[in-house]
């Protein structure tokens, strides 16, 4: 085998893709500050613990997914974090943040990792965009993220997602219902696969969970959590339900939705799009008061948030025809050396566009002239800045517009004040 193939479950991301992974970044960046929401980077490794107390030892991600080591001299396992929250949280207890205001947005595009059987939408390496809002967690709260998650889906044009809700109430209201799941899944012991007989006695809401096929008339006969909920979580989870009608959000109240992972508490939603076949969740999230003080917190801490995986994301858009108008914008201008002997002067007039701010390009492989006009169009460039004998001697360049094939002879001065006109500019090709 040859030494240069990437490690399974990790993939290269090559330029031709970065313009769609830039597009979408972008667009990340955009929506998160018109909801006031500022960017978070946290390492990618953290101590062991901080997932197993936050995200749920019953949990298949600390029971079977994540990367572990120990090279802390005190002996301390370290993880490569598999989910943004707790290390989020983390951060945000660490440096105490919340005594400079009572209430901080968070947001994130950030590399995880997980042992994952590699898959379409599914590495062992993926990314993923979210956000956290700290310091609240109200019916508006959750609202507020749900709306900006949705707000970010429209703006990139994905279409035909349906957003699936639910309530997991608090804590109490989750321990009557894990007693009434015991109750109706203990006689069927014999019929449960080996996961959901783990579950039974450590966490049954997981058994709600079960992606397997066998599992699921079982499961769609069991109670419903939601007829567990106290008075006070019904009214919550209704206003939930009334700030999406109010802004036109369309939603499907799921009873089985339990997600993934232990520190969800109250709403949690869920948003899947039928591009993606079996493995159709594209993000989610939710309420998770409680995870400030699974980490050891003093007191619970109110937050609400949501993550997307990038892959599924791009992978969906692209199943719609989104990214077929999405281009890698190439350079403005090549400078096209017409003469090898000039090859010096012509570096030297990239050197001068570049310092002026104009994005160039100029041929380092002695090229024919032809050859280099070649490589202008299949950069996209937008215009051609011609280097020979008579423009040494008079000072004077030819500008070729690649779009139009206008041509006009201008000093480099004027060459420069014309391609930093932002009318001209915006002719770089789409």
């Amino acid at each position: 085998m040859p030494h240069y193939q990437a490690v399974k479950g990790a993939r290269d991301i090559f330029p031709e893709e970065m313009a769609r992974w830039k597009y979408v970044e972008g667009v990340i960046h955009s929506i998160a500050a018109l909801y006031g929401f500022s960017e978070i980077r946290t390492p990618i490794f953290e101590y062991t613990e901080l997932f197993q107390r936050g995200i749920g030892s019953t949990t298949d991600i600390v029971g079977k997914e994540m990367f572990s080591f120990q090279p802390d001299p005190q002996g301390r396992s370290i993880t490569l974090r598999p989910e943004m929250t707790a290390g989020v949280m983390r951060a945000a207890l660490q440096k105490n943040i919340l005594s400079s205001a009572p209430v901080h947005k968070l947001y994130y595009i950030s590399e995880l990792f997980r042992k994952e059987r590699p898959q379409a939408g599914r590495q062992r390496q993926f990314s993923q965009f979210g956000a956290e809002l700290l310091g609240v967690s109200s019916s508006a709260a959750v609202a507020e993220v749900i709306t900006l998650m949705m707000q970010l889906f429209e703006s990139l044009g994905v279409h035909s997602l349906c957003l699936r809700i639910n309530s997991l109430g608090d804590t109490e209201d989750r321990l009557r219902y894990r007693s009434a799941l015991q109750s109706y899944f203990a006689p069927y012991h014999d019929q449960l696969d080996d996961s959901s007989k783990e579950r039974l006695e450590k966490n049954p809401l997981r058994i709600l969970d079960s992606k397997n096929p066998a599992m699921q008339e079982l499961v769609a006969g069991a109670p419903r959590l939601y007829d567990y909920l106290s008075a006070s979580a019904v009214a919550e989870f209704e206003k939930v339900l009334f700030y999406l009608s109010e802004r036109s959000i369309s939603y499907q109240i799921d009873y089985r939705l339990v997600r993934g992972l232990d520190y969800y508490s109250h709403a949690a939603f869920e948003v899947t799009s039928p591009a993606l076949g079996a493995q159709d969740a594209i993000g989610g999230g939710g309420r998770y008061d409680g995870l400030a003080r699974e980490l050891g917190n003093a007191s619970d801490l109110p937050a609400a948030g949501f993550a997307v995986g990038m892959e599924r994301l791009l992978m969906t858009m692209e199943k719609q025809g989104l990214f077929t108008t999405l281009n890698p914008q190439g350079p403005l201008v090549c400078v096209v050396t017409q003469q090898q002997e000039l090859e010096d002067h012509a570096m030297q007039i990239a050197w001068r566009l570049r310092k002026a701010g104009i994005s160039t390009e100029t041929d380092l492989a002695s090229r024919s002239m032809k050859a280099q006009m070649r490589e202008a169009n299949r950069m996209r460039a937008a215009y051609a800045l011609f280097v020979g004998a008579e423009e040494l001697s008079t000072g004077l360049y030819s500008l070729k517009n690649l779009l139009t094939s206008e041509q006009t002879t201008l000093s480099l001065d004027a060459v420069i004040e014309i391609l930093r006109e932002p009318l001209l500019r915006e002719q770089v090709r789409s």
